[in-house]
């Protein structure tokens, strides 16, 4: 079975110094990634704890939310790593569809 062309990433753009990060979608969609977003959502158990339920938005500096590198994980997600060192959030591209904040997303989804 094919992964749904919706959480299929096909380009990624976050160039050094730069405070947003960008996603192509198999669908056609480009995404919009602030990294105040992305970073305040990180998915990680230090960050939003290990109960589950829903997420918090954490509060960070502006030395906190430029990236040092993107991997990727499997077919199935990104894991950032921050200037700060902070690497343990695996963002799942179902995770990053839903926190796009394009003109049309915005908005329109909540983590």
């Amino acid at each position: 079975m094919s992964p749904h062309p919706k959480t299929t990433c096909v380009a990624i753009r976050s160039p050094r110094g730069a405070r947003i990060t960008e996603i192509d979608w198999a669908d056609g969609h480009k995404g919009f990634y602030p990294h105040t977003i992305l970073r305040g959502y990180c998915p990680c158990a230090a960050c939003q704890g290990h109960a589950g339920g829903p997420l918090s938005f954490i509060e960070t500096t502006d030395s906190q939310r430029e990236l040092d590198d993107i991997a990727q994980i499997g077919n199935y997600a990104l894991q950032l790593t921050w200037f700060d060192g902070h690497a343990s959030g695996i963002y799942s591209y179902t995770f990053l569809r839903a926190l796009c904040h394009c003109e049309t997303c915005r908005g329109s989804q909540a983590p």
